[in-house]
């Protein structure tokens, strides 16, 4: 079942997303996703909606280094040198689809991060790998937007990745834990820069250091994870510069297409 959050002609709702390109239709329901969907009986044509993040956490738990290629790219160090790490982005920094990345002027490298994330499906502590679809609600697509010159001269990574904008989520969040190979997944980026689309990103999940039970386990150890709380799993290599007048899409086959405009702020 894929969930949704969207506006509609009369206000703001979650919703079943059903169907597939232009058929798709979105059914509200009375509740949020973490119980069973009761419809309202109303629905709309996905084209006559607007998709909004489908879900608003109150924390976004990132793993940072998790593909060896990307270590190497970003930080110029072997993975065994630079193992996986923790950080947080704040919800503030949380948008949707279609809604612009808007980059202020003091950050001058900003990239894009082309992501799995998975949603938290129940309030949850200590959970151990083997666990980890029991308190997962499903997955989604994120953008873990990085501006590269903060990162690096601030030495720790809030201000970076936590600027407004920086964490496009969406579209929806797919509840079939069992739809994607884990173990082969595909994950793209494609950049649009003066009117040319070029793939950045193309890489696979099978580069993951850390598995997604792993990652759960990890971040729970240290702190109680809430309903809606998003936990990002971490960038492969392919990350680029963004600049405003440009467009982002990540694309990850089974959850679909995540796409921002690039904005000065």
């Amino acid at each position: 079942m894929r969930f949704g959050r969207i506006a509609h002609p009369e206000g703001m709702c979650f919703a079943v997303i059903e169907g597939e390109g232009e058929s798709q239709v979105a059914k509200e329901i009375k509740e949020t996703p973490f119980t069973k969907p009761e419809f309202t009986g109303r629905s709309w044509p996905i084209a006559e909606v607007k998709l909004l993040a489908p879900m608003l956490p109150s924390k976004i738990c990132a793993i940072g280094r998790n593909y060896a290629d990307h270590v190497a790219e970003v930080f110029k160090k072997s993975a065994d040198a630079l193992p996986p790490t923790l950080f947080l982005k704040p919800p503030t920094a949380v948008v949707g689809p279609g809604a612009a990345i808007k980059i202020p002027d003091f950050a001058t490298r900003v990239e894009f991060e082309g992501e799995l994330a998975l949603i938290v499906g129940r309030p949850c502590k200590n959970v151990k790998a083997e666990n980890w679809k029991d308190v997962i609600l499903g997955y989604t697509v994120i953008n873990d937007v990085s501006s590269r010159d903060l990162q690096f001269s601030d030495g720790q990574w809030s201000r970076a990745k936590g600027i407004d904008t920086f964490c496009p989520l969406g579209p929806w969040i797919e509840t079939d834990l069992d739809v994607l190979d884990l173990e082969d997944l595909p994950i793209k980026a494609h950049l649009t820069h003066n009117g040319t689309t070029e793939t950045k990103q193309d890489s696979n999940s099978s580069q993951m250091i850390m598995s997604v039970g792993e990652i759960v386990e990890f971040i729970s150890a240290s702190m109680t994870l809430l309903p809606g709380d998003v936990i990002s799993t971490g960038s492969p290599a392919g990350t680029a510069e963004m600049v405003p007048g440009d467009h982002i899409e990540i694309e990850i086959p089974g959850l679909g297409r995540l796409g921002n405009p690039v904005e000065r702020a």
